[in-house]
């Protein structure tokens, strides 16, 4: 009789927890989405995250709240990812940087990001651009790397370690064979202004950045290190254009979960980026901001962290790149 009642109690807990489980994921979110965002506000993911979150707040009604935590290359932000609860009411903007690139220059990250992430979406791709502060008399890149030449180790900037910024300037140093100074910066402004004045004359930007600055005349744009022109600087050529063949950087954006958020949370968020990404006016926003909109299912991020892992090995081994102090 007891075993009876046993049996009875243990399949009316599990109906229980699988209609709790479905009815959750059918009212979920029923409050306000926290997103950690690794990098400081108004920087390019900041700004390409906020465009697209804010159509999947007008499609859905869903409330986000954004959480800027700057430091360490965006480590940290994304270590509070991986500590928060998986319940689908925190995660978080990365980058190739704290998904791939870190892994690589730091094995002692305090996180695994294949194995303590949960992917949700691979949204945008943007190509990193050759910048130059409008201080130095150079307008193209033959100059440009005439001047790297004969000023060694000449500074660049970028948002901090393992940025697709600081990796665009490593590459680079590797095919022209000459060295620079990486200068990582916490505050993307911080490393604007001191573009701007000179201080640190060269950077590997993405176009959010400084997109101000160019039009302003401040920065001048010489080159992008992708395939194609962009749509934002039709005047600007590629880097195979101007004289420097298989140059080829860029930075993603995705959104995470905390490994153990379930699929029913993952497939829904995921559902409502490839939805928002579809609407035109999103699409325009990118392209105006110089990243590319890309749509798929959270298995997507998963394979490219893999394959920019194991092409960052091969480059990170041979250049000898290691991680700089600011």
């Amino acid at each position: 009789m007891q075993t009876t009642n046993f049996f009875r109690f243990l399949g009316i807990s599990l109906i229980t927890l699988f209609f709790s489980f479905n009815l959750n994921a059918q009212t979920y979110p029923n409050k306000p989405i926290t997103v950690i965002v690794p990098f400081s506000a108004g920087s390019a993911s900041d700004v390409v995250t906020r465009v697209l979150l804010e159509k999947v707040s007008s499609n859905t009604n869903t409330r986000f709240i954004f959480d800027n935590r700057p430091a360490a290359g965006g480590n940290v932000g994304t270590a509070a990812v991986v500590k928060a609860e998986p319940d689908g009411y925190t995660i978080g903007l990365s980058t190739s940087g704290p998904l791939a690139v870190n892994k690589i220059l730091n094995p002692d990250l305090g996180y695994d990001p294949e194995r303590d992430l949960q992917p949700i979406a691979l949204f945008a791709i943007l190509p990193n651009i050759i910048v130059v502060s409008s201080t130095l008399n150079i307008n193209n890149l033959s100059q440009l790397n005439d001047y790297i030449r004969k000023t060694p180790d000449v500074g660049y900037g970028s948002v901090g370690n393992g940025s697709s910024q600081h990796l665009a300037g490593a590459y680079y140093e590797q095919l022209l064979g000459a060295k620079m100074t990486h200068v990582p910066y916490r505050v993307t402004a911080n490393m604007v202004t001191d573009l701007v004045a000179g201080r640190v004359p060269i950077s590997f930007q993405l176009l959010p950045n400084v997109s101000g600055q160019i039009s302003a005349g401040r920065v001048k744009a010489i080159a992008v290190a992708s395939n194609r022109r962009l749509p934002a600087l039709p005047d600007v050529p590629t880097a195979a254009e101007a004289g420097i063949r298989g140059y080829d950087s860029a930075a993603w954006f995705a959104l995470i979960a905390p490994r153990g958020t379930t699929k029913a949370i993952v497939d829904k968020l995921n559902k409502d980026v490839n939805q928002a990404l579809a609407d035109p006016t999103v699409r325009a926003k990118f392209a105006e901001l110089g990243a590319e909109p890309v749509s798929g299912p959270p298995e997507e991020l998963t394979q490219l962290m893999a394959s920019d892992i194991k092409k960052w090995t091969a480059i990170i081994k041979k250049g000898g790149i290691t991680i700089d102090k600011p």
